[in-house]
Protein backbone atom coordinates (compact mmCIF):
# COMPACT_ATOMS: atom_id res chain seq x y z
CA UNK A 1 0.00 0.00 0.00
CA UNK A 2 1.44 3.32 -1.07
CA UNK A 3 1.78 6.08 1.53
CA UNK A 4 0.77 9.35 -0.14
CA UNK A 5 0.63 12.96 1.05
CA UNK A 6 -1.72 15.51 -0.52
CA UNK A 7 -0.23 18.96 0.07
CA UNK A 8 -2.20 22.01 -1.08
CA UNK A 9 -2.83 25.75 -0.81
CA UNK A 10 -6.28 27.19 -1.43
CA UNK A 11 -7.44 30.77 -1.20
CA UNK A 12 -11.11 30.43 -2.17
CA UNK A 13 -11.63 26.77 -1.33
CA UNK A 14 -11.68 25.50 -4.92
CA UNK A 15 -8.31 23.75 -4.78
CA UNK A 16 -9.23 22.43 -1.33
CA UNK A 17 -12.32 20.76 -2.85
CA UNK A 18 -10.02 19.16 -5.42
CA UNK A 19 -7.60 18.04 -2.69
CA UNK A 20 -10.37 16.34 -0.75
CA UNK A 21 -11.70 14.59 -3.86
CA UNK A 22 -8.20 13.39 -4.74
CA UNK A 23 -7.79 12.18 -1.15
CA UNK A 24 -11.07 10.23 -1.47
CA UNK A 25 -9.84 8.69 -4.72
CA UNK A 26 -6.49 7.76 -3.21
CA UNK A 27 -8.19 5.99 -0.33
CA UNK A 28 -10.65 4.26 -2.68
CA UNK A 29 -7.62 3.13 -4.69
CA UNK A 30 -6.11 1.51 -1.61
CA UNK A 31 -3.53 4.14 -0.62
CA UNK A 32 -2.67 5.22 2.90
CA UNK A 33 -3.22 8.93 2.24
CA UNK A 34 -3.03 12.09 4.35
CA UNK A 35 -4.10 15.66 3.61
CA UNK A 36 -1.92 18.67 4.52
CA UNK A 37 -2.33 22.39 4.10
CA UNK A 38 1.00 23.65 2.74
CA UNK A 39 1.66 25.46 6.02
CA UNK A 40 1.58 22.09 7.83
CA UNK A 41 4.08 20.30 5.59
CA UNK A 42 7.85 20.69 5.31
CA UNK A 43 10.80 19.29 3.40
CA UNK A 44 11.70 16.97 6.28
CA UNK A 45 8.43 15.07 5.70
CA UNK A 46 9.15 14.30 2.01
CA UNK A 47 10.92 11.02 2.64
CA UNK A 48 8.06 9.73 4.79
CA UNK A 49 5.88 9.30 1.69
CA UNK A 50 6.09 7.10 -1.41
CA UNK A 51 4.27 9.71 -3.50
CA UNK A 52 3.10 13.28 -3.06
CA UNK A 53 0.26 15.19 -4.74
CA UNK A 54 0.77 18.96 -4.75
CA UNK A 55 -2.13 21.36 -5.29
CA UNK A 56 -2.05 25.07 -5.99
CA UNK A 57 -4.37 27.33 -8.01
CA UNK A 58 -3.27 29.64 -10.79
CA UNK A 59 -2.60 33.13 -9.48
CA UNK A 60 -1.85 36.45 -11.14
CA UNK A 61 -0.55 35.85 -14.63
CA UNK A 62 -0.73 32.04 -14.39
CA UNK A 63 1.75 31.41 -11.59
CA UNK A 64 1.81 29.53 -8.28
CA UNK A 65 0.47 31.36 -5.21
CA UNK A 66 3.43 33.64 -4.32
CA UNK A 67 3.25 34.11 -0.53
CA UNK A 68 2.99 30.58 0.87
CA UNK A 69 3.02 27.92 -1.83
CA UNK A 70 5.81 29.26 -4.07
CA UNK A 71 8.34 29.68 -1.21
CA UNK A 72 7.44 26.21 0.08
CA UNK A 73 7.76 24.62 -3.34
CA UNK A 74 11.06 26.39 -4.03
CA UNK A 75 12.37 25.04 -0.70
CA UNK A 76 11.66 21.41 -1.67
CA UNK A 77 12.33 21.60 -5.40
CA UNK A 78 15.92 20.39 -5.03
CA UNK A 79 14.68 17.31 -3.17
CA UNK A 80 12.20 16.11 -5.80
CA UNK A 81 14.62 14.10 -7.96
CA UNK A 82 13.27 10.58 -8.33
CA UNK A 83 10.04 11.38 -6.45
CA UNK A 84 6.66 10.33 -7.84
CA UNK A 85 4.43 13.38 -7.72
CA UNK A 86 1.04 14.52 -8.99
CA UNK A 87 0.03 18.14 -9.58
CA UNK A 88 -3.43 19.70 -9.42
CA UNK A 89 -5.16 23.05 -9.05
CA UNK A 90 -7.96 25.34 -10.10
CA UNK A 91 -7.96 28.47 -12.19
CA UNK A 92 -10.46 31.22 -12.72
CA UNK A 93 -9.29 34.50 -14.11
CA UNK A 94 -8.34 33.20 -17.60
CA UNK A 95 -11.88 32.00 -18.32
CA UNK A 96 -13.07 28.43 -18.76
CA UNK A 97 -11.01 26.50 -21.29
CA UNK A 98 -8.30 29.19 -21.40
CA UNK A 99 -6.26 28.26 -18.33
CA UNK A 100 -3.39 25.89 -17.94
CA UNK A 101 -0.19 27.85 -18.60
CA UNK A 102 0.67 27.77 -14.87
CA UNK A 103 0.31 23.99 -14.87
CA UNK A 104 2.48 23.60 -17.97
CA UNK A 105 5.20 25.75 -16.36
CA UNK A 106 4.90 23.83 -13.09
CA UNK A 107 5.27 20.47 -14.85
CA UNK A 108 8.31 21.73 -16.74
CA UNK A 109 9.84 22.92 -13.48
CA UNK A 110 9.23 19.51 -11.84
CA UNK A 111 10.69 17.70 -14.86
CA UNK A 112 13.83 19.83 -14.58
CA UNK A 113 14.04 18.95 -10.87
CA UNK A 114 14.02 15.25 -11.82
CA UNK A 115 10.59 14.42 -10.41
CA UNK A 116 8.34 11.88 -12.09
CA UNK A 117 5.12 13.79 -12.80
CA UNK A 118 2.12 11.47 -12.80
CA UNK A 119 0.71 10.97 -16.30
CA UNK A 120 2.94 13.84 -17.46
CA UNK A 121 0.13 16.31 -16.84
CA UNK A 122 -1.78 17.91 -14.00
CA UNK A 123 -5.42 17.76 -12.97
CA UNK A 124 -7.04 21.17 -13.43
CA UNK A 125 -10.53 22.49 -12.77
CA UNK A 126 -12.18 25.77 -13.64
CA UNK A 127 -13.41 27.89 -10.69
CA UNK A 128 -15.52 25.98 -8.16
CA UNK A 129 -15.09 22.37 -9.33
CA UNK A 130 -18.30 21.01 -10.87
CA UNK A 131 -19.58 17.54 -9.98
CA UNK A 132 -17.91 16.30 -13.16
CA UNK A 133 -14.59 17.91 -12.16
CA UNK A 134 -14.87 16.44 -8.67
CA UNK A 135 -15.41 12.95 -10.12
CA UNK A 136 -12.40 13.50 -12.38
CA UNK A 137 -10.33 14.38 -9.30
CA UNK A 138 -11.46 11.19 -7.54
CA UNK A 139 -10.49 9.11 -10.58
CA UNK A 140 -7.16 10.95 -10.75
CA UNK A 141 -6.57 9.98 -7.11
CA UNK A 142 -7.50 6.34 -7.76
CA UNK A 143 -5.04 6.14 -10.64
CA UNK A 144 -2.28 7.83 -8.62
CA UNK A 145 -2.84 5.32 -5.79
CA UNK A 146 -1.69 2.45 -8.03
Amino acid sequence: MAKIAVVFWSGTGNTEVMANCILDGLKAGGADAELFNVSDFSADKLDSYDKIAFGCPAMGSEELEPDEFEPFFASIEGKLAGKKIALFGSYEWAGEGAGGAWMDSWIERCDKAGASVFEGKGEIAYDNPSEEAQESCKEFGKRFAQ
